[in-house]
């Protein structure tokens, strides 16, 4: 990896600015990492390579008549393919879609473009997003570019494999499970779940309704927690097209005499899944890296969330797999790692009005709770996920004598969706193997500039990030 492709996106546009480098510098560094990187991991699958020479040319003279565009002026960035960017495929990994393009842009995307970015294209995804790792009939595997034997993640697994490999200088993905945080987890990569409609999901597809209007967010995958905060603060904001976005200005980052005496709590286990020794260790050393920075750090055990985890399922497992198939043309058949994340029929034919109506009862119930809880405790710190990048395939590991399973291992994602917080994942530890291992960072609903800021302590108290892949 370059100089070049190894920085952040802030950093990237500061240097266009100071005319340290220009733009057509910076995206031919990139698309030539792709040329190398790109054939072995898969990660973009629709590179629009012209089209970011003609806009990297056009930056370049912008800026040499005194116009900077912002802070992102002349940065590559990449799409997940379920997000509109237009003139990009936009297929979301299904066979449904091929060769569909995107006319218009999604609001987040218009609100990058804004601030000066160039899209590369768009990466690769699990169809219709079901699954913790990506692959599909259309394009096939992704693969980590730590381990290609391992998986960089699903559903935004093309996105981490970009970031990581240094194809891409950030990217954009969506999450209802887990599908942001655990692949910036697997690639040693921060990456944020935001407040359901704080960045607006206007241009995602399939669009948001139904149980995903609380699940699913919309969120950034970066090299750096600067890029991450600068993310979030230029694609924030109220847009009308999101039926959960509020009408208000975007939140600013918090003060810092109050944000210096808030109380954080973390915990390394729960909803009864072990997680491994290292990530444990990850979690500890997260929670004692704040509390040297002077933060006030207690161990916490969370009330009354015991039902999240079966709840989570019933409003995805289940409730999202009668709306898919529901719009599935008769006789067709999705990947078979779309079924892996979806109830069994017996399961779904099992579930009746009452357990709907009684989960929905659940939801609201426990974020309640959880909200009195973080009263006390603004932030938490927890695991992303049990396992660290797990091979091609796998499908259940032993933890401290007990057996975790697929998808049971990203219980400590998937609550957190259920609950309707924002969530970041943030590279602490590693495995024995040398795999990335993230830890997450939990704040209430709205506070995402609260849980930002927390990720740029966390990553200043833990010195320089490690070296991604090579």
């Amino acid at each position: 990896m370059s100089e070049i492709t190894g920085l952040g996106a802030a950093q990237l546009g500061r240097l266009v600015v100071e005319g340290e480098l220009t733009s057509t510098e910076i995206i031919e560094a990139h698309l030539g990492r792709i040329q190398q990187i790109n054939p072995a991991i898969n990660a973009i699958t629709d590179l629009q390579a012209d089209r970011a020479r003609q806009q990297a040319a056009a930056a370049d003279k912008s800026l040499q008549s005194g116009k900077r565009l912002g802070p992102l002026h002349g940065v590559p960035l990449t799409i997940k393919s379920s997000i509109a960017a237009a003139g990009c495929r936009y297929e979301c990994g299904t066979r449904l879609r091929l060769g569909e393009v995107a006319k218009t842009d999604a609001t987040l995307v218009a609100r990058l473009k804004a601030a000066g970015a160039i899209i590369l294209g768009t990466t690769n995804v699990p169809e219709f997003l079901m699954a913790y790792e990506t692959d599909n009939a259309i394009y096939g595997r992704t693969n980590s570019p730590f381990d290609a034997e391992r998986t960089p993640g699903g559903s935004s697994g093309g996105d981490s494999a970009a970031v990581a490999a240094g194809c891409s200088a950030g990217s954009f993905g969506s999450d209802a499970g887990g599908s942001v945080r655990v692949p910036a987890h697997f690639c040693g990569l921060y990456g944020l779940k935001s407040t359901p409609g704080e960045i607006p999901r206007t241009g995602h597809w399939p669009a948001v309704a139904g149980p995903s209007t609380t699940l699913a967010s919309v969120g950034p995958i970066a090299k750096t927690a600067e890029d991450l905060d600068l993310f979030l603060g230029i694609t924030a904001g109220y847009d009308p097209g999101d039926i959960s976005s509020v009408s208000r200005k975007p939140a600013r980052p918090p003060n810092r005499e109050e944000f210096r005496t808030m109380k954080i709590g973390w915990f390394d286990h729960g909803w009864n899944t072990p997680a491994t020794k290292e990530t444990r260790r990850a979690v500890r050393q997260a929670a004692d890296a704040l509390r040297e920075q002077g933060f006030r750090v207690e161990r916490v055990e969370l009330r009354g969330l015991e039902q999240a985890p079966r709840t989570w399922w019933l409003l995805f497992g289940i409730s999202l797999k009668t709306l898919i198939e529901g719009s599935l043309p008769s006789g067709y058949r999705l990947h078979p790692l779309s079924y892996e994340a979806m109830a069994a029929d017996e399961e779904e034919a099992g579930t009746g009005y009452l357990d709907l109506l009684m989960g929905w009862v659940l939801q609201d119930q426990m974020r309640f709770k959880l909200q009195q809880q973080m009263r006390e405790y603004p932030i938490l710190l927890c695991p992303v996920a049990a396992v660290p990048a797990y091979r091609h395939r796998e499908r259940s590991w032993s933890i401290e004598g007990q057996i975790v399973t697929y998808p049971g291992a990203f219980v400590y994602s998937q609550v957190f969706n259920l609950l309707g917080v924002p969530a970041a994942s943030a590279p602490v530890g590693e495995s024995p193997d040398g795999l990335p291992i993230g830890v997450q960072v939990v704040g209430r609903p709205h506070a995402d500039r609260v849980v930002t800021a927390v990720v740029r302590e966390l990553e200043a108290a833990l010195g320089a990030k490690r070296s991604g892949p090579a």
